[in-house]
């Protein structure tokens, strides 16, 4: 699984003219899944994205997690991070698991991460055309990939 991380101060997905999800101060998470992907990359995944310390403490220091800051999380299924342009100029989409693998797996993370925070964790509308909107809080983006954790 990979993971785009941002801290935002404010985010929201809409979909056919419809906000489908919105937040405020916290993090934006862009979530690709694979096909070989499963609990242990959620457990992983989860554990870190409610652990990075990315937020600013009373000095203005990056040094609280997101539980410690109580930010809310937004998060959207997002099959093309793992785009392949190694032949050409037309990303290859292949390593993206299809739906019906992906979607029971995108569920979990986010039923995982909502119960880790202790709050619902509103997301888009799974294999739509979504517009995310959204303002970077730093900024601060992060990748995460469960198969290269660093």
């Amino acid at each position: 699984m990979r993971v785009v991380v941002q801290r935002v101060s404010a985010a929201s997905v809409t979909v056919a003219g419809e906000v489908c999800g919105q937040i405020g101060s916290g993090l934006l998470l862009l979530v690709g899944i694979e096909e070989v992907d499963g609990q242990q990359d959620i457990d992983w995944l989860v554990r870190k994205i409610s652990q990075l310390r990315i937020f600013n403490d009373a000095a203005g220091v990056m040094n609280l997690s997101l539980l410690e800051h109580g930010g809310e999380v937004l998060a959207v299924s997002q099959f093309t991070l793992f785009a392949s342009t190694r032949k050409g100029n037309r990303p290859s989409y292949s390593r993206a698991a299809r739906g019906d693998i992906s979607r029971p797996v995108f569920e979990q993370f986010v039923a995982s991460l909502s119960q880790a925070i202790g709050r619902a964790v509103p997301t888009g509308v799974f294999g739509a055309d979504m517009q995310v909107a959204l303002v970077n809080d730093g900024p601060v983006t992060i990748l995460l990939d469960s198969r290269d954790p660093e």
